[in-house]
């Protein structure tokens, strides 16, 4: 499967950064609630894990928040992997978009 890495750095601190990340999944269900299903999250520590469906693709990944930074990892189904850019950019900007 083919995995996006990303690492976007942050000066919020991490208690804060981690409330910015719980308030973008809420965002993103209420902006595309029609094309995603299945959003399950869980926190273990200071790693989101989380999976949902969209256009019936099983996309399952975490996010690690650290002091500095926050490692986004998910894995794409071979099928998906034309959208692996979009993904990318999309994560990119929005994860730096909530950090500021």
């Amino acid at each position: 499967m083919p995995k996006v890495n990303l690492s976007v750095p942050h000066a919020v601190g991490q208690d804060e950064a981690r409330q910015r990340i719980e308030k973008v999944l809420v965002r993103v269900m209420e902006k595309f609630g029609d094309q995603v299903s299945d959003l399950q999250k869980s926190w273990e520590e200071n790693v989101l894990n989380f999976s949902f469906k969209t256009f019936g693709f099983a996309i399952k990944g975490s996010m690690v928040v650290e002091p500095e930074k926050v490692d986004f990892e998910c894995s794409l189904p071979i099928a998906a992997m034309m959208f692996k850019g979009k993904v990318e950019n999309t994560m990119r900007d929005e994860l730096t978009r909530i950090l500021s």
